[in-house]
């Protein structure tokens, strides 16, 4: 697979192992001309009013709509993704575009400031080609939620997409274009991380990069561009807390941290990795969840009805299975799932398809108990359908827990008292986005970022229109 053969990006089907097709490295000699389209297409795109522009990301938005099926189906191909779940992901990408066309313009009109000037203003101007680094697990989302808004302010983009997704990197890059922005406003790079991201960010035109992916990547591209003086937006891992209180609606609090901690294979990084469920309800939500968990059908992701298909990549696996070990080797105890090689129950799959699973990057849904901290369950992010259950005595040791993390993303609380989980997610817990009775979920109208090891900067919402941009002032005597 790419992460063991550097000079090709390779679109393997996760549920087969089988390679589908493979993708040349681009020359590091080529980089310099991809920085000289981007150069030009800057220039052709901030010829453009922002109405301009806006027109075109609703052409994004109506083609995004129209070929939804088909790249769902590329999402599913190429990492795995539940079909159904590689429909909605398009159609949300056509969502985005839609909504930042209709409501981002007013935040980057120019503002009327009264100084003692006979006219000053503050314009908002693009701040230009940024390097867009991107992974597989939502390869069209995103993609789009950073574009919509970037395009809209006037940038363009250099993507270096997930090597393990280049027909999606391809199919966005063709959107964009069928949809009327200049030509190379998206443009991909199949580059190598060590040697061509340092020289993109090391040119004077690029003057920004925002990266979605883990903290080890993070770190490394925030220091890259640190050491350059370049803008950066790190949106990074998660490790979610879902407080399940002793007043919550059980029923609704298992659907919602299923819904949750199973969305897209469990390879989210919102996804409710760790379910902190008070002491006097945890039999109760434990005995109904593990039921909920044993009805999920996995199996070919190309088939609707399935729930849960295999994981992007095979070192994936391995990794959670890895964790789930260390866990298990510190005193957690499973419930459900955990082992390989995969057996999944004959009920939950089509038994004509059962032996694909000895093939395919495959991983069962997994119930952990007795989780404490200490434990790679708790301490690491867990990237896969893995859950885990982490008791606590109490309000106050829940939003202890809850805090005891270095990632700070998103959370859920579930309690009746509505007044009660606003002021826990909203004063109590460090996190980003904080959800009262409800799994954490992307929402194009509202802001998404995370604090602490998960990263900074925005994206979605009115907030996210300047992230790429610059507030000019101009000053007429």
């Amino acid at each position: 697979m790419m992460n063991r053969l550097s000079q090709v990006y390779a679109s393997v089907n996760p549920a087969t192992g089988q390679l589908v097709k493979s993708f040349a490295k681009t020359p590091t000699n080529e980089i310099p001309r991809i920085i000289s389209n981007a150069q030009t297409a800057l220039l052709e795109l901030k010829k453009l009013s922002v109405d301009r522009r806006a027109e075109r990301l609703l052409s994004v938005s109506a083609l995004l709509k129209e070929r939804a099926a088909k790249y769902g189906q590329l999402a599913s191909i190429e990492m795995g993704k539940p079909i159904k779940q590689g429909v909605a992901e398009v159609e949300k990408c056509a969502f985005v575009c839609e909504w930042m066309a209709k409501n981002g313009p007013p935040y980057l009109a120019p503002e009327s400031v009264a100084s003692d000037a006979s006219r000053s203003y503050i314009s908002i101007q693009p701040l230009g080609i940024v390097l867009g680094i991107f992974p597989w697990n939502f390869p069209f989302w995103q993609v789009a939620r950073f574009a919509s808004s970037a395009f809209l302010a006037g940038n363009v983009c250099i993507m270096k997409h997930a090597p393990s997704t280049p027909q999606c990197a391809l199919a966005l890059e063709e959107v964009f274009r069928d949809a009327g922005f200049p030509q190379h406003t998206l443009q991909n790079v199949f580059a190598d991380t060590e040697t061509d991201v340092p020289l993109i960010l090391s040119d004077r035109s690029v003057r920004a990069v925002t990266l979605t992916g883990s903290c080890k990547a993070g770190a490394s591209v925030g220091k890259l561009a640190g050491e350059r003086i370049k803008k950066c937006v790190l949106e990074l891992g998660g490790a979610d807390p879902y407080l399940v209180l002793r007043d919550a609606d059980v029923d609704l609090a298992v659907s919602q941290c299923l819904a949750g901690r199973i969305l897209n294979t469990g390879q989210s990084c919102i996804a409710a990795k760790r379910w902190i469920v008070d002491a006097s309800i945890v039999e109760e939500f434990t005995q109904k969840v593990t039921a909920a968990m044993e009805k999920l059908k996995v199996g070919d992701p190309m088939d609707p009805k399935t729930d849960v298909g295999p994981m992007a990549r095979e070192d994936l696996r391995d990794g959670i299975h890895d964790q789930v070990t260390r866990s298990v080797q510190a005193g957690a105890k499973v419930l459900l799932g955990g082992q390989l090689p995969v057996k999944f129950a004959p009920e939950l799959v089509d038994a004509t398809k059962a032996k694909s699973f000895a093939s395919g990057f495959w991983y069962p849904p997994t119930l952990l108990t007795n989780v404490r901290p200490g434990m790679a369950a708790f301490d690491e992010e867990l990237f896969g359908p893995v859950a885990c259950i982490i008791v606590a005595q109490n309000e106050t040791e829940a939003v202890q827990l809850a805090n005891r993390s270095p990632f700070g993303l998103g959370a859920a609380v579930f309690t009746r008292d509505v007044e009660r989980g606003e002021r826990i997610v909203r004063d109590e817990i460090e996190s980003g986005m904080g959800f009262v009775n409800g799994f954490v979920k992307s929402d194009p109208r509202l802001p998404f970022g995370g604090v602490k090891d998960s990263g900074f900067g925005t994206e979605c919402s009115h907030i996210a229109v300047r992230e790429f941009t610059v507030p000019k002032t101009v000053w007429i005597r």
